[in-house]
């Protein structure tokens, strides 16, 4: 099972990507975690990623691919692996595609988990999070019952500086111009899948099961 998920900001990628390596046990492949994890230890490519990070540059496509190859020498990427962001453009799901055939171990789906952009914008804008439990509000889809307090501890809820309409709007702009053209091309050759993201979170999971079922690994295996 060699996937690729693809979701706009808010789209619950992260959740749904939660189940699926709890169900399948298989691991998420997050190039953030990649990239952050290399930098601490110290490797080859985390000194590499560091110093163009120091100089303000992004980090070069072949320095992510080395370190996604380098994940995937390690034993418990053997029964498959969940991608998750990257690729964001083309030119890097085409390297992504020549470095898995190289490995003998080619992608074999991209999923999108589809929101329509003004459902995302307020899934975004109007969340609210409890300075302290930690849950999760949403003024438009999921609002407390006193305004800005936690309906389980009745603390403050705050909304974080990066939810606000112009950034979230910026978010999504990037998401269209850049990642979006990732599903014509995972469409051309019939490698996508599409999943209606407005339902409730365990359809969702019903849905992505439907799909990876036929390519999942045996519990033998």
């Amino acid at each position: 099972m060699r996937i690729v998920l693809l979701g706009a900001p808010g789209s619950g990628k992260g959740t749904q990507a939660a189940r699926l390596v709890e169900h399948y046990k298989v691991p998420q492949i997050s190039t953030g975690d990649l990239l952050r994890a290399a930098v601490a230890a110290g490797t080859e490519l985390g000194l590499k990623a560091k110093a163009a990070m120091d100089e303000g540059q992004l980090v070069s496509d072949d320095i992510v691919l080395g370190m996604i190859r380098e994940r995937l020498a390690q034993p418990d990427t053997q029964r498959g692996f969940i991608l998750d962001g990257f690729p964001r453009n083309i030119a890097q799901a085409e390297a992504l595609d020549e470095m898995l055939e190289g490995l003998e171990r080619p992608l074999e789906l991209g999923i999108l988990l589809d929101v329509p952009l003004d459902k995302l914008m307020k899934r975004l804008t109007g969340r609210m999070t409890c300075k302290e439990c930690g849950a999760v509000f949403n003024r438009f889809t999921n609002p407390p019952d006193s305004d800005h307090q936690c309906d389980h501890c009745e603390h403050e809820l705050v909304q974080r500086n990066d939810d606000n309409e112009d950034t979230v709007r910026r978010r999504l702009e990037v998401f269209q111009e850049q990642t979006a053209p990732l599903v014509e091309y995972y469409e051309r050759d019939g490698r996508l899948a599409r999943i209606d993201g407005e339902r409730e979170i365990d359809q969702i999971a019903a849905d992505f099961r439907e799909i990876l079922d036929p390519i999942a690994p045996s519990s033998e295996s």
